[in-house]
């Protein structure tokens, strides 16, 4: 067999294989495929399916099984959109009746007249379903019967389509009493003849149609769009409200497509102009309404006063005045003064002298507070207010401390508060005094009192006897004033001694002149030196000064180098230790 006559058996016998598969497949699809049967009224009216033109009346209609909206329309009425469920293999019926709706339409008019492809849609300006008019069947006949489709003077876009088909759509510019014919058969071929009707029909009903006839006027498109306040401040709203008639599409700069009519709320955060856009079959309208925003933001900042002073003694603050820092701010919604940080809008803090400083010395400084208001604009306002800080950190006062001096051998056990003479209770009365001055400003101080004796005798009885001179000493002190726990007594004995050179520098230094016979007996002077008790101020470490009352009136009796009388001391003492007796 050859390779040709092969061929053509093989034809043969696929060609009715092939017609089977294909019979097979069409009826697949058709019984996934269900039918809407739907009939409207006015019968004029068309149907759209899923926004695609179908065609004119009632009509049964192959659907693929699903959900489909159905709208129907017919210029003049209001139209009517719904959800169809079709069910593969299925019929599903469906019955639209529309109300009519719109005032009527005022000349002048033009006509603007199709020729070809009698049942497709006819859109205005537009693309979709709002945009549709009638039908070409609608428009095609200007002679026994009338089918006007009557526009007022301008230039429209006229497309032309069914089922998913354009058809034709481009541009047509009609005068007042001009018909423009088009051709769709010849790609739009236009042609120009006079309408004198255009100039006299008077206000004409959106849709009217007869046997043969029917008139169809587009209504222009009518837009208004107002703000309920023309000013506003940062972050305040306004109302935004628009009303349009006979639109199909309706936007707004800077929010968007909109509903026909409507209201909004708006925070514009700038000077806005929305513009209001409104399309229809009938043309296009603008409309804009202003929204003017202050982004400017108000502020104040003051001082109650420029100056504040601060003084501080030791550790005690004895002057601290304070000024008031008062601010207001408005079309602002963040506020911050530096240093002081955040805010409120409105408010007043109390600024009081504190220094930046810890240590002794002037202070002398200026404090700038800077406000600074903005808002979600962009507007910002600063501020600024300067207050001076004067004043001064000065040490406690000074305590003069010195050491005291006793007679040989006192106090004794047999009497433990006589041998503190008069020269020396007025120097302890000294320290009393700068001491209670200075506790006002630091109340860490105390005085360590340590009892001395000179080198003559055993070690055990002077140790005993620098304790006695210590706690004379001590119980002066608390009997003037200064609270116990503030003092501590320490005894030292013999064990300190102060050598003869020591001795003889610390006389040369002395603001006292010494006595002759201080001068000749160095010896007795060096042992008078040994029998003090010496104070320290703690935590500071200052010691007393070791000075010799070289020309007190009791001198003589510190330093003579025999034990003086219980009599002779207790004279030297005077009325001091009947004091320091009366408080024990």
């Amino acid at each position: 067999m050859t390779q040709t006559r092969f061929f053509k058996q093989a034809v043969v016998f696929a060609l009715p294989i092939l017609l089977i598969g294909t019979a097979t497949a069409l009826a697949q699809n058709k019984a996934a495929n269900g039918i809407l049967k739907i009939h409207v009224s006015p019968k004029q009216a068309y149907v759209f399916v899923d926004d695609n033109p179908i065609r004119d009346g009632s009509q049964t209609i192959a659907l693929a099984a699903g959900k489909h909206t159905v709208e129907v329309r017919n210029y003049g009425y209001a139209p009517k959109t719904q959800d169809v469920e079709i069910t593969s293999g299925k019929k599903t019926e469906l019955s639209v009746t529309l109300e009519s709706s719109g005032d009527k339409v005022a000349g002048p008019f033009g006509d603007i007249e199709l020729k070809g492809h009698p049942r497709a849609a006819v859109l205005l300006n537009g693309n979709t379903p709002g945009f549709f008019v009638g039908h070409v069947d609608e428009f095609d006949n200007n002679w026994l019967w009338h089918q006007w489709l009557l526009v007022k003077p301008g230039s429209y876009q006229v497309t032309v389509l069914q089922k998913g088909q354009t058809f034709w759509s481009g541009p047509v510019t009609v005068d007042a009493g001009k018909r423009v014919i088009v051709d769709l058969n010849h790609n739009g071929a236009m042609k120009t003849k006079n309408f004198k009707p255009g100039f006299n029909l008077g206000p004409q009903q959106r849709f009217q149609a007869g046997i043969a006839s029917a008139e169809v006027p587009i209504a222009p498109v009518t837009a208004q769009i107002s703000v309920s306040q023309t000013q506003t401040t940062c972050g305040q709203s306004a109302e935004l409200n628009w009303k349009t008639a006979d639109a199909a599409q309706t936007s707004i700069t800077n929010i968007g497509d909109v509903d026909a009519n409507g209201d909004r709320t708006v925070t514009p955060t700038q000077t806005t102009e929305y513009e209001l856009v409104a399309k229809g079959p009938g043309g296009e309208v603008t409309q804009t309404a202003t929204i003017n925003v202050d982004t400017q933001p108000t502020a104040a900042l003051e001082l109650s006063q420029p100056d504040v002073r601060y003084h501080k003694i030791g550790d005690k603050v004895v002057e601290q005045t304070s000024a008031t820092l008062s601010w207001s701010t408005s079309n602002a919604n963040e506020v911050s003064i530096q240093p002081l940080g955040d805010v409120g809008s409105t408010g007043t803090q109390s600024i009081e002298a504190t220094p930046d400083q810890t240590s002794t010395g002037p202070i002398n400084r200026d404090v700038t507070y800077a406000l600074t208001a903005s808002n979600a604009c962009g507007g910002t306002a600063t501020r600024t207010a300067t207050l001076h800080f004067t004043g001064s950190i000065d040490p406690a006062p000074p305590i003069t401390l010195a050491s005291v001096f006793y007679p040989t051998d006192y106090p004794k056990s047999q009497h433990p508060n006589v041998g503190l003479v008069s020269s020396e209770a007025q120097i302890l009365t000294r320290a009393t005094n700068t001491f209670k001055n200075n506790e006002q400003y630091d109340q860490h101080n105390k005085l360590v009192v340590v009892g001395h004796a000179d080198a003559r005798g055993p070690e055990k009885y002077n140790r005993a006897l620098s304790e006695r001179r210590a706690e004379l000493v001590k119980d002066y002190l608390v009997s003037q004033g200064i609270a116990a726990e503030k003092v501590e007594t320490r005894a030292e004995g013999k064990a300190s001694q102060l050598d003869e050179q020591h001795v003889e520098e610390l006389q040369s230094q002395n603001a006292q002149a010494p006595q002759k016979w201080m001068i000749k007996r160095k010896k007795s002077t060096w042992l008078a030196y040994n029998r003090r008790v010496d104070i320290i101020l703690e935590p500071a470490g200052q010691e007393s000064t070791e000075a010799y009352p070289n020309d007190a009136p009791d001198a003589h009796v510190l330093w003579q180098r025999p034990v003086p009388s219980l009599k002779t001391v207790e004279t030297a003492a005077g009325a001091q230790n009947a004091a320091v007796a009366s408080n024990q």
